[in-house]
């Protein structure tokens, strides 16, 4: 593992003004039936639906579902035609992310600075007007078919101002509060290439370097870059296949999917295990690894402040870094192909990923692709 300064292609504080940004705004996903998922994600994930966009509302040819806990915001869209550019998307990938947004000051701005330094525009500035107010957006092209909307929401309005508000009476939330991370895996040797654009078109720095040899199995390995804004508020690992021994978690992925996405979205909690106890009473899927995972917790991680007992139960992974600590769960897939899932994670000061577990995350993820053919 290599870190690299962020001081490194300039300082930060250059960078952020140069490309200034707000943070994640939200995740769209694009699914085969928006009404189904939604009501997943309030029933099993805790999210309340606040927002709908579809013919009732003067938009003839999609459903969508704004989503909200905390400050983790989704919008799930689905295509009413065969004939749709979602519907194409969802025969090629399965459900999926489609759209990493990002909040900035300026959409326009964003946009120009953006395609200057070399990003392909993917929509133009427009402004979304509705009764409660309005945002403007713009949106490039990232990995694969992923998008990057440019988000100029002044008035920190949501759902966006073209949906039609609902009160979430039902959703009973399970602690999730803000988008900590987003993975993406590309194609072998394409890393670097992604890693040279966040750098180049927003300003970002390298934060981590992951070679095969800190992430791997007896089976299979991966290498990923940590790119960052330097100051947390975005974190975007990237991944891709290494050489091994069988077939690896980010090739079943890119087969699977078809190409370049996001492989997980990462979300906090100030407490993971009331979390986890909450998602598995309400049956979600979750990964496990192996009781021998907790044979030296205690050594790997002196001064562990929780119940290792219930840690152990939950099959909660720990680890530390120079910062602090850091617990977190990865689910099952979310979808019928092995392709996108989510993290959950609570940092205690820890400002890296949980390179301490990615064994036994890999050799989760590996018995899965066991049971399903595909190691």
């Amino acid at each position: 593992m290599t870190t690299v300064e962020a001081a490194a292609g300039g300082s930060v504080e250059s960078h952020m003004n140069d490309f200034p940004i707000k943070g994640f705004h939200h995740i769209e996903i694009w699914v085969g039936n928006a009404y189904q998922a939604a009501h997943y994600y309030r029933a099993v994930h805790g999210y309340a639906i606040v927002g709908y966009r579809g013919p009732e509302t003067g938009v003839a040819d999609t459903a969508s579902y704004a989503l909200e806990q905390n400050d983790v915001r989704i919008i799930v869209t689905a295509a009413l035609s065969p004939d749709h550019e979602v519907t194409r998307h969802l025969a090629l990938h399965g459900p999926g992310v489609r759209d990493v947004a990002i909040g900035v000051p300026d959409a326009e701005r964003a946009l120009e600075l953006a395609v200057a330094r070399g990003a392909t525009p993917a929509a133009g500035a427009a402004q979304v007007a509705g009764d409660r107010g309005h945002w403007k957006h713009s949106a490039i092209n990232a990995y694969g078919d992923t998008i990057h909307s440019l988000v100029e929401n002044p008035d920190e309005l949501w759902p966006p101002p073209d949906f039609r508000p609902r009160q979430d009476s039902i959703a009973v939330p399970i602690g999730l509060e803000a988008i900590d991370h987003v993975v993406a895996n590309v194609a072998l040797g394409e890393m670097d290439e992604w890693v040279d654009y966040y750098e180049r078109v927003f300003g970002f720095v390298l934060l981590r370097h992951f070679d095969d040899e800190a992430i791997s199995t007896e089976y299979s390995a991966l290498m990923s870059k940590v790119v960052w804004d330097g100051s947390g508020v975005i974190r975007l690992p990237i991944n891709e296949p290494a050489t091994g021994m069988r077939r690896s978690q980010i090739e079943e992925y890119l087969d699977f999917y078809r190409g370049s996405g996001v492989q997980h979205v990462a979300i906090s909690t100030a407490d993971l295990v009331s979390t986890v106890t909450a998602a598995r009473r309400r049956g979600m899927g979750l990964m496990r690894v192996p009781e021998t995972y907790y044979d030296d917790v205690r050594e790997r991680v002196p001064g562990l402040d929780a119940d290792l007992d219930e840690i152990k139960r939950l099959n909660i992974l720990v680890d530390q870094d120079d910062g602090g600590q850091l617990l977190q769960i990865f689910t099952r897939m979310m979808q019928d192909r092995p392709t996108f899932f989510y993290e959950f994670i609570e940092r205690r000061g820890a400002v890296g990923f949980g390179e301490g577990n990615f064994k036994a995350l890999f050799e989760a993820i590996e018995r899965d692709q066991a049971e399903r053919g595909n190691l």
